[in-house]
């Protein structure tokens, strides 16, 4: 079998094939969301929402805690964040636009990524999980994809960038584990990442109905 395929099939070999179809799921609906995202289509949120929901519970039963617990802030916060673009004004236009974060949001997003690395690393040490250096990269990454979801919410450029960082830090980190759909969907996210933020930042202060003329 070609080098490629073993890496990436090799390890669902002995995999339940009830989780592999939840992977697959995850994955299909994943990188959906990114797309919406990109758009600035609400749709980012129900999309993302099903894809995270499914992966906390395969992380669970893997027993990676640090990402299991990523993915249902994840859900949580689809719902914020379905929420928060679904206000408008009295003329209908969006509450939320595309903006740069202030020197405030830069603070709490500093206080969101240590205080999310506290609570993973608390959540590995309450399961009584062994904590390995991989463990350590994921809860690292858990602080930047929490503060980055929180600022995509928030339809803040800065989301992109957080979004790149993680998604190419993730992208090694799952093919250690064995988690050939998961490395290459976040390879995939780190592509439709860059073209997200270069739209945002053509779009900034814009409704989206504003963008699309």
């Amino acid at each position: 079998m070609n080098p490629i395929f073993d890496f990436f099939l090799g390890p669902y070999e002995d995999r339940e094939f009830s989780l592999i179809i939840l992977e697959a799921t995850a994955f299909f609906f994943g990188i959906a969301s990114v797309i919406y995202a990109k758009k600035e289509d609400i749709m980012v949120y129900p999309t993302g929402l099903v894809g995270t929901a499914i992966t906390s519970y395969i992380f669970f039963v893997d027993s990676l805690f640090g990402d299991m617990m990523l993915n249902f802030y994840f859900s949580i916060m689809s719902i914020y964040g379905w929420w928060n673009w679904a206000r408008r004004k009295e003329n209908r236009d969006p509450v939320v636009l595309i903006t740069r974060t202030d020197t405030k949001e830069k603070w709490v997003g500093l206080g969101l990524f240590v205080l999310t690395m506290l609570v993973t690393y608390a959540v590995y040490v309450l399961f009584g999980a062994e904590i390995k250096a991989s463990n350590y990269v994921d809860i690292v990454t858990s602080g930047i994809f929490f503060t980055a979801m929180w600022y995509m919410a928030n339809k803040k450029l800065e989301s992109w960038t957080l979004w790149i960082i993680g998604d190419l830090i993730t992208v090694p980190l799952y093919a250690h584990r064995g988690w050939g759909m998961f490395s290459l969907q976040y390879l995939i996210f780190t592509v439709l990442s860059i073209q997200g933020y270069l739209t945002w930042k053509k779009h900034l202060g814009k409704s989206p109905q504003t963008s699309s003329k």
